[in-house]
């Protein structure tokens, strides 16, 4: 009810919002995505759709808690690339409206949005694992439009994002491991919204990233980085250990992503 006023453009607009109640969870997949069974009062919910703000006006975007303190912080930059921001998402999502209701298009169209919009932020903002975020989470809803509207190449863009993504990702632990730009520091990890993983998700998610989306005309470029993957597994969730095993789902899924990978490595071996 109450308008927001963007720090970039200085323009008010009301953004939408979803009420938890709206929704009728469904299976997890092995990228800890949460899908959505469609409700009988309001058809397709998808929640990731509803957590990037986006200014109607200027096409600033960021996730909730950043949004005043990024866009002031940053303000001139922001400012200064509005017109490049919105070439740049027009000629991938067309036909945008952030003034009505949100739909699937301008929910993945806000991560892309954001991506663009945390280049140049300071390490205070953890700009490298929420530029990741932001590449997962728009490839998750670019594969829900592949499926509404096959044919449109939006599983070519999905498989573009996933690349960008396992980038961030790993380059995010580079930086935590370093302390050059922490972010174990952020509240909220996701991967999805249902339920934060912390930084136990984000080695998680560097590591499947990496087998399911990593280069494979290398081998032994991937045997090594798959190799690295599977220690840092092993490592973080005390696989192959005798010790008290952490609860839930992220567990028996590093469990079966440590399989997975120990799998590739063994044949890696047998074919050399």
């Amino acid at each position: 009810k109450e308008s927001t006023t963007c720090p970039v453009c200085d323009r008010p607009f009301h953004r939408e919002e979803l009420f938890s109640g709206r929704v009728n969870a469904d299976d997890m997949t092995d990228e800890l995505h949460r899908t959505y069974k469609p409700t009988h009062a309001f058809g397709d919910v998808y929640p990731l759709a509803y957590e990037i703000i986006v200014c109607p006006s200027c096409f600033y975007a960021s996730f909730r808690q950043d949004f005043l303190p990024l866009g002031t912080k940053n303000a001139e930059a922001l400012r200064n690339g509005i017109q490049d921001r919105v070439e740049k998402v027009q000629r991938v999502f067309s036909n945008l409206n952030y003034q009505g209701k949100r739909g699937l298009l301008e929910g993945a169209a806000s991560y892309y949005l954001a991506l663009l919009c945390y280049e140049g932020a300071s390490k205070e903002f953890s700009p490298t694992i929420k530029s990741g975020l932001c590449c997962l989470r728009c490839a998750w809803l670019c594969g829900h439009l592949d499926t509404k509207f096959p044919g449109e190449h939006w599983d070519y863009l999905a498989q573009i994002l996933y690349r960008k993504a396992r980038f961030y990702y790993k380059n995010a632990i580079k930086l935590e491991e370093s302390r050059k730009e922490p972010c174990s520091i952020q509240r909220n990890l996701g991967p999805d919204t249902d339920k934060n993983y912390g930084y136990e998700g984000v080695v998680y998610m560097a590591a499947i990233l990496d087998y399911k989306y990593g280069p494979t005309d290398n081998h032994a470029m991937r045997i090594a980085s798959l190799g690295q993957a599977k220690i840092n597994v092993a490592r973080m969730f005390g696989l192959g250990k005798k010790t008290k095993a952490k609860p839930g789902p992220l567990l028996e899924m590093s469990r079966n992503l440590y399989d997975r990978l120990k799998a590739e490595l063994k044949a890696g071996d047998d074919d050399e």
